[in-house]
């Protein structure tokens, strides 16, 4: 009840304020586990796609905004809590699987599963190449995989500003991928990079941006 509240009403605060055009609400599945695979352009994407789907979103987020103190800390916390982050340690290794695993179990629950497939934002609105946890989660759990496409949300909080600005952004969500049949006869590694880079043209169609044609090394804050 505290997150369907919560949401309704953060949703209509920022439909009022931002006025987003929101395209494709239709390909997202109204039941059944589904990944839903985003470029990542701002800070502010994480809450701008809780808010535009009408399923709970689950999604990872950065432990830190989960421990901070003060009130500060304590609005961090709740903000976050409330639009269905799941608080994760960055890093490799043990880490990067443990939050696969919080995948997992959200989709096994026929959840609705977010992830940036770039691993981190983008530091000048290109599109980098994906990180092949995406397919992962596809390939095992059998979910379908929607893409979307964020546009202009580097605009409401660009990198390094404290504040959220006023601007308008488009969400695009494009038709359903499946990836359950298909790929058995191609050695796991191959398979996954097919599927990411399937789920990454798909983005960049819904976007229009400029290929990077690299990973994204850079350390960002989302």
């Amino acid at each position: 009840m505290w997150y369907d509240a919560a949401r309704v009403v953060s949703a209509r605060v920022g439909h009022v304020l931002y006025r987003p055009t929101i395209e494709g609400l239709a390909n997202i599945p109204a039941d059944g586990p589904v990944i839903l695979a985003a470029n990542h352009l701002s800070f502010c994407d994480s809450v701008v796609i809780p808010l535009a789907v009408p399923r709970r979103v689950r999604f990872l987020a950065k432990a830190e905004y989960f421990t901070g103190t003060g009130v500060k800390g304590r609005m961090s916390r709740a903000a976050f809590t409330a639009l269905g982050a799941v608080p994760v340690r960055r890093g490799t290794g043990r880490e990067a699987v443990d939050a696969l695993e919080l995948g997992l179990r959200c989709l096994k629950d026929g959840g609705v599963f977010s992830i940036y497939p770039e691993g981190t934002r983008s530091p000048d609105g290109r599109l980098y190449r994906g990180r092949t946890g995406v397919a992962h989660l596809a390939l095992t759990s059998g979910a379908p995989v929607v893409p979307v496409g964020l546009i202009g949300t580097e605009r409401i909080q660009p990198i390094g500003a404290r504040l959220p600005r006023i601007s308008p952004i488009t969400v695009r969500f494009g038709a359903p991928l499946d990836f359950s049949t298909g790929y058995d006869h191609l050695k796991t590694g191959r398979a996954r990079r097919q599927v990411t880079d399937e789920i990454m043209a798909a983005i960049q169609r819904l976007t229009g941006q400029e290929e990077a044609g690299v990973y994204n090394e850079r350390s960002q804050e989302g």
